[in-house]
C-alpha cells in the first residue's frame, strides 16, 4: 500500500494535466502570498534599512570568507538542525514537521510529474511520500497537544484556535487527508471524501500564506544570517555594547552589591527546564 503511487489510480478520473497544473497553481499563490505579506508588513523594507544602519555602526569589516562561513553556520544551526529552539521538544517536533513537510512536497511534485499514470513508480517515492506524511503529523499532532497547549502562562486548550493558527492547522489536514485518503483509496465514496478533504486542506495550506505564518519561513533564515554578521562586524543589531564589564558602568549602577558582580552570574535561570516556547 505505502510502496504504490497514490496518484497512478487518481489519474484514470483526473487527467495528470489538471494535476499538474494545480500543483503549478499552489507555487504560484504561495509566491503571490509572500510578495503581498512583504509588502503588507514591509519586511523586505525594513530587512535592507535595517542592512544599512548595521553597515554605518560596523566597526570592523567582515571578508567574503567569513560571511561564508557565517551562512554556513546558519545553516547548519537554524536551517538543518533548528538549533535556535531552547527547549529541545519544540526542537524536535520542529525537526519531523519541516522534513516530513519537504519531502512531503517534493515527492508529490515527482509523483505527479514524472509518474502520473504509472503505478510502478520507483518503490521509494510513494514510501518516502508515506513518510514525509506521516512525519509531518507526528511532529505536528506532537506540537498541537503537548507543546502547543501552554497552560502554565496561557491556559490554552487544543480547541482554542487563533488565526495564527491557521498554517498548523491546514498543515495537519494536509498530512491527515493525504494519509487516509491513500488508505481509503479504491472503497468508494469514503475514499473521495478524503480526497476532497485532503485538496481543501492543501489549497487552504497554500492558499493562506498571506495571513498564516507560512513565510515565516523564508525570512527566518535570513535574519539569522543577518545576526551573524552584525555580530561579527560589532555593530550588534543597532542596539547598545555598553556592559557591566565597563568600570564606568558598573559604578553607575543603582545597586551597589551588583556593583562588582561578574557578567557571567551563574545559570539560575536554567534551574526550571523549558516548558514553553
Amino acid at each position: 500500500m505505502i510502496t504504490s503511487n497514490p496518484f497512478a489510480e487518481l489519474a484514470a478520473v483526473i487527467p495528470p494535466a489538471v494535476m499538474q497544473a494545480y500543483v503549478v497553481l499552489m507555487v504560484v499563490l504561495v509566491a503571490v502570498g509572500t510578495i503581498l505579506d512583504m509588502m503588507h508588513k514591509r519586511s523586505a523594507t525594513y530587512f535592507f534599512e535595517n542592512a544599512k544602519k548595521a553597515e554605518k555602526n560596523a566597526t570592523r569589516s567582515v571578508s567574503g570568507g567569513e560571511k561564508f562561513s557565517l551562512l554556513l553556520k546558519t545553516i547548519g544551526k537554524e536551517v538543518l538542525t533548528s538549533g535556535e529552539f531552547a527547549n529541545p521538544k519544540r526542537r524536535i517536533s520542529h525537526l519531523f514537521i519541516m522534513y516530513g513537510f519537504v519531502v512531503f512536497v517534493v515527492t508529490t511534485a515527482i509523483l505527479i510529474f514524472a509518474y502520473p499514470t504509472d503505478p510502478a513508480a520507483p518503490a521509494i517515492l510513494p514510501l518516502l511520500w508515506h513518510l514525509g506524511a506521516l512525519s509531518l503529523a507526528f511532529g505536528g499532532y506532537w506540537f498541537w497537544f503537548f507543546i502547543r497547549v501552554d497552560v502554565n502562562s496561557e491556559g490554552r486548550r487544543w480547541y482554542q484556535l487563533v488565526r495564527a493558527d491557521l498554517f498548523i492547522v491546514s498543515l495537519l489536514l494536509t498530512a491527515t487527508f493525504a494519509i487516509l485518503w491513500s488508505l481509503t483509496q479504491g472503497t468508494g465514496a469514503l475514499g473521495w471524501l478524503f480526497f476532497v478533504l485532503f485538496v481543501a486542506a492543501t489549497t487552504t495550506l497554500f492558499g493562506s500564506v498571506y495571513w498564516s505564518k507560512f513565510a515565516h519561513m523564508f525570512f527566518k533564515p535570513a535574519a539569522a544570517y543577518q545576526k551573524r554578521v552584525t555580530k561579527a562586524d560589532g555593530s550588534a543589531e543597532n542596539l547598545p555594547t555598553l556592559t557591566r564589564d565597563d568600570p564606568e558602568q558598573q559604578q553607575r549602577h543603582s545597586m551597589e552589591l551588583l556593583r562588582d558582580a561578574p557578567m557571567d552570574m551563574g545559570l539560575g535561570i536554567k534551574r526550571e527546564a523549558p516548558n514553553h516556547y
